[in-house]
């Protein structure tokens, strides 16, 4: 996995030393059910998710530059929320922050860091990215970055007991990520 750099953040592969800044906000009550997974219990079950994500390589750390601190994750999945568009090369982004560095815009800066290696490195067609209705941050986070709504569909979370949540879908299309560019320039 490639590192990616913004103006505040690395965007690097895990590292095992990482486990306890990743336990510091994997254990919140605002971190892991608003993205589907239970508070994480103790540090061991943050080593065992840095080992997963080091296995899978598809999950970046976030890491505030200033502070030389993770403070979230980001990554970029293979995901196809919409089967009638499996013949598109496509990627969902899924992330989460520490509550601590809410409301400073990391979590937009991540996001179209990723943006620009989907379409400008990977030639993507389309990337998703999803959240459950009640998590007004990220519906914020992926209007503030050019996405758009597609559509919502129930569904029952085997790793929150089964609890079942509304999921809406959001997706940018590479035509629609370069409009966006162009308007930037």
């Amino acid at each position: 996995m490639i590192e990616l750099q913004t103006e505040r953040l690395l965007l690097r592969p895990w590292k095992p030393s990482d486990y306890k800044d990743l336990y510091e906000y994997a254990k919140s009550e605002k971190v892991g059910p608003n993205a589907g997974w239970r508070p994480h219990k103790d540090e061991e079950e943050s080593k065992e998710i840095i080992d997963l994500f080091l296995r899978e390589d598809e999950t970046w750390a976030i890491e505030l530059l200033s502070k030389e601190k993770v403070i979230g994750s980001i990554g970029l999945h293979e995901r196809t929320p919409d089967l009638s568009l499996v013949h598109l090369k496509q990627k969902e982004i899924g992330y989460v922050l520490n509550p601590a560095y809410w409301g400073n815009g990391y979590v937009p800066e991540a996001v179209n860091a990723v943006l620009q290696f989907g379409f400008e490195e990977l030639s993507l067609d389309m990337v998703w990215c999803g959240h459950f209705d009640f998590n007004h941050n990220s519906k914020r986070v992926n209007k503030k970055c050019g996405f758009t709504y597609r559509f919502s569909e129930k569904k029952i979370l085997e790793r929150l007991d089964g609890k079942e949540v509304m999921s809406l879908y959001y997706s940018i299309l590479r035509e629609e990520y370069e409009g966006r560019m162009q308007q930037v320039k």
